[in-house]
């Protein structure tokens, strides 16, 4: 059965997408820990990023860098930090988070968003791609 990434992937899940190549896919976390928050995932469905070739691996961090870059450039944060936990879904994904303070690193703190502040949001960090 496929994850709800994949489902997102194939537009079968609305998302606020970032970014897209022939390999990779971004989009806004819709629980976010920061305005911002964006998850990179790779189009192969691989559970561990661990057991990603090595290709595809490095083909995702270079791809989050770009997004990261993006995000920096647009929303207002210290810098980006780079998170890789994988318990939530069983997808190989990278969290982008914008950080002001410790706090929006911790999966603790959470931040409500309306549906017009995430395509704005999303809109502001394409424009920097």
């Amino acid at each position: 059965m496929p994850t709800i990434f994949t489902k997102i992937i194939n537009g079968d899940i609305p998302c606020y997408k970032i970014a897209e190549d022939e390999n990779f896919f971004a989009f806004l976390d819709i629980n976010p820990n920061a305005k911002g928050h964006t998850l990179c995932i790779p189009k192969k469905e691989v559970d561990k990023i661990t057991d990603l070739d090595e290709e595809t691996f490095m083909g995702l961090m270079k791809f989050s860098r770009k997004v990261a870059k993006a995000i920096e450039s647009s929303m207002v944060c210290e810098r980006v930090g780079i998170s890789v936990i994988g318990l939530e879904v069983p997808h190989a994904h990278v969290h982008l988070i914008p950080l002001n303070q410790m706090k929006d690193a911790t999966f603790q703190s959470k931040v409500s968003l309306e549906k017009n502040e995430f395509e704005a949001i999303a809109e502001r960090i394409r424009f920097k791609l």
